[in-house]
């Protein structure tokens, strides 16, 4: 219960960071105002309380693994809203991503 609990708190991170950078994006580069810009940051603050409820109490073991996580959801947010084809290249590189994360939070340790 403890991985699958884990694995649902990256994902919802990953949606409050990369939706929080995307409706800053949106705000600023798109020309859309203010009130993206907030929303941007609300979620992006979210996204750091998400952290927190992760199981594992290190700081960096979960950040470095939440790298891997945002590499692949930036991908796949690309492809669900911005119409984005990755390659084979992007795909691998997230691939090996998810890996680390595999290696660096569910690995069995003493």
């Amino acid at each position: 219960m403890t991985v699958a609990r884990s694995l649902v708190l990256f994902v919802v991170a990953a949606l409050a960071e990369i939706g929080g950078a995307w409706l800053i994006w949106q705000g600023v580069r798109e020309h859309r105002g203010l009130a993206w810009i907030g929303a941007g940051v609300i979620a992006l603050g979210a996204y750091g309380f998400v952290a927190t409820l992760q199981p594992d109490p290190n700081f960096g073991r979960i950040l470095a693994a939440y790298g891997g996580v945002f590499v692949a959801g930036s991908l796949a947010w690309g492809v669900v809203v911005d119409r984005f084809r990755p390659d084979r290249w992007d795909l691998l590189g997230a691939a090996i991503c998810l890996v680390g994360v595999a290696v660096i939070m569910y690995v069995p340790r003493r």
